[in-house]
């Protein structure tokens, strides 16, 4: 038996993958959600539940541990500021605390290349771009911050990186297309701007894959010390992407447009709106989303391939085949 790694979040979508995907490779591994252990993890997988800004349950998690892959997060466009820092900040503070002083060797933190935002298109956009600073909301703005300090606790005895995958999916995704699905079974969703904005998903496997690649680099003492962007490198347009998932599910295709001007101002007000009457849903559009949804946002995952090892295994095309299979098995 190989290393023992602790996966945090092990009890979602990217969490439970990297565990699997560990466990293919050899590593002994122990996982961590806020759930009951998930249905599907495999019974060698070592797993406990609990709160990771509870510095005793943190302190015991880490115990006999040789690697961390932190996954956990609040994720979403909407929600108090303060639930975000205490999920994405204080949590990984917590972590890295027990990390160092149980002789943990390195760190691998599950980031998202939103911490790049700027409102502008980004093209092939790689690690020279600077970290934002005037973020939409929360989640980009407390993941930028986490991602700081993982790579800031970086040193020779305890190796440090980020990796930054981009719009991740595939079947079991419990977040991505089923918002589309409900936004589209409600009639609520159109197409935003021109709708030829080019944009990267990368399929879970491929996600967990450059998990382990990172797991493994750290390990051999390679790739410490910075942030490394996670695609397919196979850029597609959003909106004939999305019809086709679309009409796989027996769907109509979403036609309708709205300049990006209109959605953003829409989410401008929305926004306003929902903050002055202080409603814990999402609005139905924010700046954010809007300009997702409208702008080019792809990027390379160069430095990943040559330094991590990284080797995207399912394609485009081979992911889209066995997405719409388990949509299909599943109506």
């Amino acid at each position: 038996m190989r290393e023992r790694v602790l996966v945090t979040g092990a009890s979602g979508f990217v969490g439970g993958a990297v565990c699997r995907a560990l466990r293919e490779k050899g590593f002994s591994v122990r996982g961590t959600g806020r759930r009951r252990r998930p249905e599907g993890l495999a019974e060698d997988v070592e797993y406990r539940s609990g709160d990771l800004c509870d510095e005793g349950f943190v302190a015991e998690l880490c115990e006999g541990v040789d690697l961390i892959v932190h996954a956990a997060a609040k994720a979403g466009v909407w929600g108090p500021e303060e639930d975000y820092f205490r999920a994405n900040v204080e949590a990984t503070d917590c972590l890295l605390s027990a990390a160092r002083t149980s002789g943990v060797k390195g760190f691998v933190f599950t980031s998202t290349p939103s911490v790049v935002f700027n409102g502008k298109p980004i093209r092939a956009g790689d690690e020279t771009m600077p970290v934002g600073k005037d973020f939409p909301c929360a989640y980009p703005k407390t993941k930028a911050e986490a991602e700081r300090r993982v790579l800031a606790a970086g040193c020779r005895d305890f190796l440090t990186l980020a990796l930054r995958p981009h719009l991740i999916w595939g079947p079991g995704d419990p977040h991505l297309f089923p918002r589309v699905f409900e936004r589209v079974d409600a009639g609520k969703l159109k197409v935003v701007g021109d709708g030829r904005n080019k944009v990267d998903l990368t399929y879970i496997d491929n996600v967990a894959a450059g998990h382990v690649a990172a797991v493994e680099s750290l390990l051999a003492g390679r790739g410490a010390g910075r942030a490394y962007f996670l695609t397919q490198d196979e850029p597609v347009e959003l909106w004939p992407f999305v019809n086709r998932v679309l009409e796989a599910t027996g769907r109509e295709p979403v036609k309708k447009r709205v300049p990006l001007r209109v959605a953003y101002a829409a989410g401008a007000v929305c926004e306003g709106l929902w903050k002055l009457l202080r409603r814990e849903s999402e609005p139905p559009m924010t700046r954010f989303v809007a300009k997702e949804l409208a702008t080019d946002h792809w990027f390379s995952s160069r430095a990943a391939r040559e330094e991590l090892g990284y080797q995207p295994t399912v394609s485009m095309e081979e992911g889209l085949k066995r997405y719409e299979e388990s949509l299909r098995s599943d109506c």
